[in-house]
């Protein structure tokens, strides 16, 4: 394995001769695009020295891609994590920025993604959103939800006791445009008593993020780097292994969740999954089908012959992404490794 080759003949097999960002460019590039919010939470100076010496790394053998990754793990699931840090972080920052500053800055790191507060209130759950706005003034809440888009509109008055969402509704009906003072004072409020609460009890667990990491990889780096961080922490691994979701975990499907998924996956795309599948699983799978159906699956895998288990292991996260898909919108539920509720159609 070899990160960012530049041709100079440069070749790093020593991790402690890298420099603290050099360290972070070697994780960065291991992690790949998918993984982009890190890079957000750098700030401007950050991102100009890391990319810099990301541009002069040249090799990184695949023993200090290792080490660094099952360092940066180790960091992440440990007390000093970043998540940890948060307020630490916070009373920095209040030493050389103003109070509303850091409120904001704060803010931005912890709380909903989005440019505007519309955009931001947009990827708050609906329930939360609703908890909050049952509170308000039916005028208010009327113009809150005239600003986001109708779809998540819709969730939240369904979140919304009965009686006060009509209301609601009704006063969007007679609603005129709204003066910018207004506007401004609404959306004062929602960030100074809604969305600062909100990022301060919206702490994401560093597992569940080493979780999401460690689904991305394939099946050999994920046992390797699994088995060198239970040598570490073995509490940590054992978290981490439970908050996974993966292929196996398909077996708690129902026959109806199962048959949701036969749908949403290419014919070929489970055929090779199926390969490396587990009897149990395969029969499930199998059992759901029609006879015929299951009867040309069967010979389809036959026909294969011998596959690589790097496509093996391809093709069953892909399934799982499907699945996760079709979770978010709400056509499965799933749950995680480690959870006591069945996946339930």
């Amino acid at each position: 394995m070899s990160l960012a080759p530049r041709g100079k003949g440069k070749s790093i097999v020593d991790s402690s001769r890298l420099s603290g960002p050099e360290k972070a460019a070697v994780i960065l590039l291991s992690l790949g695009e998918d993984h982009d919010a890190i890079w957000r939470m750098l700030d401007e100076e950050e991102i100009k020295e890391v990319s810099q010496a990301m541009a002069g790394l040249g090799n990184v053998s695949a023993s200090v891609v290792e080490e660094l990754l099952v360092e940066f793990v180790s960091g992440m699931s440990g007390a000093g994590s970043i998540m940890g840090s948060f307020e630490q972080t916070q009373k920095l920052l209040a030493a050389f920025m103003a109070p509303e500053k850091v409120d904001n800055l704060m803010e931005e790191i912890r709380g909903p993604a989005g440019r505007t507060m519309w955009d931001k209130l947009g990827n708050v759950n609906e329930a939360v959103l609703a908890n909050y706005l049952k509170n308000e003034y039916p005028q208010t809440v009327a113009v809150v939800l005239s600003k986001i888009k109708s779809e998540h509109a819709a969730r939240v008055l369904s979140a919304l006791p009965e009686d006060f969402a009509l209301e609601c509704v009704m006063r969007m009906l007679r609603m005129e445009p709204v003066q910018r003072e207004i506007l401004d004072k609404i959306e004062q409020t929602l960030r100074t008593e809604f969305m600062s609460n909100l990022a301060r009890t919206s702490k994401r667990d560093s597992h569940e993020m080493m979780a999401e990491i460690f689904n991305s990889f394939d099946r050999q780096t994920e046992s390797r780097f699994i088995a060198a961080l239970e040598e570490r922490n073995r509490e940590s691994a054992e978290r981490i292994r439970a908050l996974m979701f993966v292929f196996e975990d398909l077996s708690k499907l129902d026959p109806g969740g199962v048959q949701t998924l036969l749908r949403a996956v290419e014919k070929d795309q489970l055929g090779l999954a199926l390969k490396g599948a587990s009897d149990a699983l395969r029969e499930m799978f199998f059992s759901n089908m029609s006879e015929r159906a299951a009867k040309i699956m069967r010979e389809d895998m036959e026909s294969m012959g011998p596959v690589r288990l790097r496509d093996v292991d391809a093709a069953q996260m892909a399934m799982v992404q499907v699945a996760k898909d079709l979770a978010a919108k709400g056509e499965i539920m799933l749950a995680g490794a480690g959870g006591d509720d069945e996946l339930i159609y």
